[in-house]
């Protein structure tokens, strides 16, 4: 029986902290439901991958993780799933509940308001997971752990997870002019000097959408994670990149993307995505990390570095991002171009 009222919540939202609080209630109102579902690449890849594996959940217990307006649960219903709990502890699975009656899948779609953590599934453990869990840079807002704390305690042995592998990439740009626009802005606004502000934007990483055109070099995967194996303290990551020019040009920042996988069959091709500049728009976008300096490159130069991800202290949805890089030019005025830094960000 489905439970989603706020009396029926398992977790009290005013028991939260006000940084729980405020994640679970930016998803309360449609208007980033109707981004996510107008997002053809994200809804359509779970979509796919769901249809295409009907074998796999033919008879199988399911659980739908931050499960939203209820659209996985919906189409593993109707791709013959026993049984789906969808799990969400923002409003918004007031609408679900009413969404999953009209579409007459109530007596296989039970739904629960609440934490993961804290609700009482109706069945000790689940043959499959599904969840859209990622965020910008992939693991802010850290609903993974969420997803992973679910495989441990509710996923059958050899169990299945919707997606199960995912990776992040790295590449060069150049993007001159806005970066200059983002920055100037602030040493004169309408007569004032607010370059105070000037820090603080460069600490923090631009998500947008970049022109495939600005990615002037090869792309380095950053790191991958497979879902199966993985732990919450694995997120928390040091990687190294390394990435070559492709052209005479500046490289002003570093963008950042991932790429999705979902199970398959052995011998059958996995559906996957990416939401890099290269590939179809996604609401996620891009993340562009503007480095202190602007990199003068000749073709085949390269640029290397790490880049150490960690939960913020405060609010643990938040990223602490560290780039530091090298960048190795050649020719007689090496010694000019040839820059060392170290970066800091933060994700909010």
């Amino acid at each position: 029986m489905s439970k989603t009222t706020v009396g029926e919540s398992a977790t009290t939202k005013k028991d939260l902290n006000e940084f729980e609080q405020h994640y679970f209630s930016s998803y309360d109102h449609y208007g980033i439901h109707e981004e996510m579902l107008q997002d053809t690449v994200r809804t359509l890849s779970y979509r796919n991958a769901i249809t295409q594996n009907k074998d796999l959940f033919k008879d199988k217990i399911v659980l739908d993780v931050g499960c939203g307006t209820g659209i996985l649960s919906m189409f593993a219903a109707k791709n013959g799933a026993k049984h789906v709990i969808g799990v969400d502890m923002s409003s918004i699975i007031e609408m679900a509940r009413e969404i999953v009656e009209l579409n007459g899948f109530s007596d296989k779609i039970t739904l629960l308001r609440g934490k993961l953590e804290d609700v009482k599934l109706p069945f000790p453990k689940v043959d499959i997971i599904i969840s859209e869990w990622m965020g910008y840079f992939l693991l802010y807002e850290s609903m993974l752990d969420t997803v992973l704390w679910a495989r441990d305690n509710y996923l059958v042995e050899g169990g299945l997870i919707f997606p199960d592998k995912c990776s992040i990439h790295v590449a060069g740009i150049e993007d001159s002019q806005y970066k200059d626009e983002k920055l100037n802005f602030w040493q004169d606004v309408y007569g004032f000097d607010y370059s105070p502000f000037v820090p603080l934007v460069k600490k923090e990483p631009l998500v947008d959408t970049v022109q495939h055109t600005a990615v002037n070099t090869t792309r380095s995967k950053l790191i991958e994670f497979d879902l199966n194996t993985i732990t919450v303290a694995d997120l928390a990551f040091k990687a190294k990149f390394k990435v070559e020019a492709k052209s005479q040009d500046f490289i002003n920042g570093i963008i950042a993307w991932f790429d999705i996988e979902f199970p398959a069959p052995e011998g059958k091709k996995p559906v996957t995505f990416s939401t890099g500049a290269h590939a179809p728009y996604t609401h996620w976008k891009q993340t562009v990390f503007y480095m202190e300096d602007d990199l003068e490159c000749e073709k085949g130069e390269t640029l290397e570095g790490e880049i150490t991800c960690v939960p913020n202290k405060t609010n643990n949805r938040d990223l602490d991002i560290k780039i530091a890089y090298n960048f190795k030019a050649s020719g007689s005025d090496a010694n000019t171009r040839s820059k060392k830094n170290e970066n800091f960000y933060l994700m909010h």
